[in-house]
């Protein structure tokens, strides 16, 4: 300007600036105003580097046309010849194993001749008794070896030292059998007639005093529901057990109203079921009314029960002191601690009280 000072660049006028650049000072300002990332790799080329390009598309990208371009170029071009032809010729020595070197007359073990003629007419399975008497199991199985050490009299082993090898450093040629699969025979299935047990519990029957529903899968949810509604009023089921029998929330819900009521039950387990952290924190506050129960199980649920469940079942056992034993693997250290050290206190209190 004429006074000498800048103008202010909010007064330039853009348009009019870019209204006077020809063309190719137009690609030139577009070609530095990209923004580019040379170093991200995660990027495409594009934008990784300026389009240097001049070249027009001769039209869109076709895979199939190329690769049989690239094989007509192939197939055309001429194989080259080997710079050293193959004549079949065989160079080096030919390799001759070294002789294995001979024992010195001093190291050789003589044996009597009885002995000798004994050990050379031994079949595998005697030399296999032997090996394992003597205590060179590495030439042996494990299985061959336990069984020459628990035998006397007979020969243990069907097959010889040769035929099984159980160490690397021995003849490769041996083959590792497996033992012969043993069928168990399975569990018996549980009898209990549930209809009828919970018949007997509703008429409070003196002579149940164990219902044991364990592996029952097809208890429906409304009938484990009635067990523990005709719970409430029995005086005379010491010991409850429903593990595994697919129990889930709405049973641990009328679990903990029986346990708010019932006298008499000593000991539940209501492991390897579904109940979830909500089923679970019912059951564990609805224990602070109760007095009797000395056994409590509850491990084993589809999902883990979380730490706040654990921190209300230590709470819980340092105010109960009539359960002596609880089956639960903390995950947390701490309710685990305070969960021991409850259990230790109430067996302590019942045997000062067993001393007086």
């Amino acid at each position: 300007t004429a006074s000498g000072t800048m103008s202010d660049p909010r007064d330039i006028d853009e348009d009019a600036i870019l209204k006077g650049l020809s063309a190719a000072e137009l690609d030139q300002l577009e070609y530095e105003l990209q923004e580019m990332d040379p170093e991200n790799a995660m990027l495409p080329a594009g934008f990784r580097q300026r389009d240097q390009t001049k070249k027009t598309p001769t039209g869109p990208f076709d895979r199939d046309a190329l690769m049989k371009h690239l094989e007509k170029q192939a197939m055309e071009h001429e194989d080259r010849e080997d710079l050293v032809p193959f004549t079949g010729e065989k160079k080096g020595k030919p390799f001759v194993a070294k002789k294995a070197p001979e024992i010195p007359l001093h190291e050789q073990v003589i044996l009597e001749p009885e002995l000798e003629e004994a050990l050379k007419n031994a079949t595998d399975a005697e030399m296999c008794d032997i090996a394992a008497i003597l205590g060179m199991y590495t030439l042996m199985s494990n299985k061959q070896y336990y069984d020459a050490l628990g035998t006397t009299g007979t020969i243990a082993n069907t097959e010889g030292i040769n035929s099984i090898q159980s160490c690397d450093h021995l003849s490769p040629s041996g083959v590792v059998k497996p033992d012969p699969f043993k069928v168990f025979p399975e569990e018996p299935p549980n009898p209990t007639n549930v209809e009828e047990t919970l018949e007997r519990i509703h008429n409070n029957d003196s002579s149940l005093t164990e219902v044991n529903l364990n592996n029952i899968k097809d208890i429906p949810i409304p009938t484990l529901k009635e067990i523990f509604e005709a719970m409430k009023g029995n005086s005379h089921v010491e010991f409850l057990s429903i593990a595994a029998t697919r129990s889930n929330d709405p049973v641990a819900y009328a679990c903990a109203e029986m346990l708010q009521e019932n006298t008499s039950l000593q000991s539940l387990n209501i492991e390897s079921n579904f109940i979830t952290a909500d089923g679970m924190m019912a059951i564990i506050k609805a224990m602070a009314n109760n007095a009797t129960l000395m056994e409590l199980k509850i491990d084993n649920q589809r999902q883990k029960l979380g730490d706040s469940v654990e921190m209300e079942i230590a709470s819980m056992l340092e105010n109960n002191s009539s359960i002596l034993r609880f089956g639960y693997h903390f995950t947390q250290q701490g309710p685990r601690a305070r969960a021991a050290m409850a259990i230790t206190r109430n067996n302590d209190m019942i045997r000062q009280q067993r001393l007086r």
